[in-house]
């Protein structure tokens, strides 16, 4: 597909066409991109257990998977028996071995084939392809990353992330009590579009937008994201930021990161809310908040308080939106060069698929 269907220049481009929101093709050949990204799995501490299966990577992916750790090493597997096909684990576990519970196979935390009842009289078994592929894995401050088949290094995709805030990361602990998962009448991309603008939040939302400053939003483009901040009203919280921020002296209240394709990370003075869009179909779309707290003092505080208020919010927008893009009257529209740069390098981004 032609990447001119969405112009360069700002100034000239028009949106995406509707069939983008609504057509199953289009949807598919999205999805299929996701295997060429790295995905959110969750915080190290989060994993507690020797075996994790990871169901929002099954979505996301249309593949089964599970996180082992033998004390060693933690891996991510296919979670699909190599002998019929049957999915293995279906709940945490610390048992050290993955039985499947259709015929008994049993696999090592490393993936390895261990046992087969049943097949003494097998020839060339067992071979490599009876073992559990591994899938690659990767930690960044704590946080957890896989993919099945990313070009690119996720230290690479993260470095602006990690070159302004990486200061930050440290002393976040998960809390499980502010754990959301919103299910959402609407395309993801919708979901994205909207977080990829601040243009909507005066009409949108009030209350985040009395702890902005006016016309204290900017918005940056990086190969991998965008990152859009958003200053602090006067009197209200904000960044002690360290003297070698390139934000210094700056009253920041908030960091919206959005890494390609799904991936958000928000963060506040209190700490890091992660929200994660899972597709679902067409038409629907799953989000998944997370919520890494640094300072539990400052939460109802500032640009990251009512974060659930907020996201009711966004979602009585994309729902309508998502209504506007079936109808025979709406084909695509023209971004706003000075708040929508971020939409438009989405935009860019997801047309240059192949």
């Amino acid at each position: 597909m032609s990447e001119e269907l969405v112009n360069a220049d700002i100034r000239l481009a028009k949106t995406l066409p509707s069939e983008f929101y609504t057509d199953e093709a289009h949807f598919e050949a999205q999805r299929n991109a996701f295997r060429t990204t790295w995905q959110f799995m969750g915080a190290s501490s989060q994993f507690m257990s020797a075996v994790s299966p990871l169901p929002h990577l099954d979505a996301l992916l249309g593949e089964p998977f599970v996180r082992t750790n033998d004390g060693d090493e933690a891996r991510v597997l296919s979670n699909v028996c190599t002998h019929r096909g049957m999915v293995i684990c279906h709940e945490e576990t610390d048992k050290k071995t993955l039985q499947c519970p259709y015929h008994g196979r049993t696999f090592g935390c490393d993936g390895r084939m261990k046992h087969m009842p049943g097949f003494e009289e097998a020839l060339n078994f067992p071979t490599a392809a009876d073992h559990l592929p591994v899938f690659r894995h990767s930690n960044w401050n704590g946080f957890e990353f896989m993919t099945m088949d990313a070009e690119v290094d996720l230290n690479a995709v993260l470095q602006p992330v990690q070159d302004r805030i990486g200061w930050f990361l440290n002393g976040l602990q998960y809390d499980a009590s502010r754990d959301r998962d919103w299910d959402i009448a609407a395309h993801w991309m919708l979901y994205v579009d909207n977080y990829l603008e601040g243009f909507h939040i005066p009409f949108v939302h009030p209350e985040l937008n009395d702890a902005l400053a006016n016309d204290g939003y900017a918005t940056e483009c990086f190969e991998h994201g965008v990152l859009q901040i958003g200053l602090a009203a006067e009197g209200e919280v904000c960044f002690d930021l360290p003297e070698d921020s390139p934000d210094h002296g700056k009253n920041i209240a908030a960091y919206y990161w959005w890494i390609y394709p799904n991936m958000m990370f928000n963060v506040y003075p209190w700490g890091v809310s992660v929200n994660i869009v899972v597709p679902t179909s067409v038409e629907t779309t799953q989000v998944l908040f997370r919520s890494y707290v640094k300072r539990a003092d400052l939460l109802d505080q500032g640009a990251g308080a009512e974060l659930d208020k907020v996201e009711l919010q966004d979602q009585f927008v994309v729902e309508n939106c998502m209504k506007g893009m079936r109808s025979s009257a709406y084909e695509r529209g023209r971004y706003s060069p000075t708040h929508e740069q971020g939409v438009h390098h989405f935009h860019r981004m997801i047309t240059s698929l192949k």
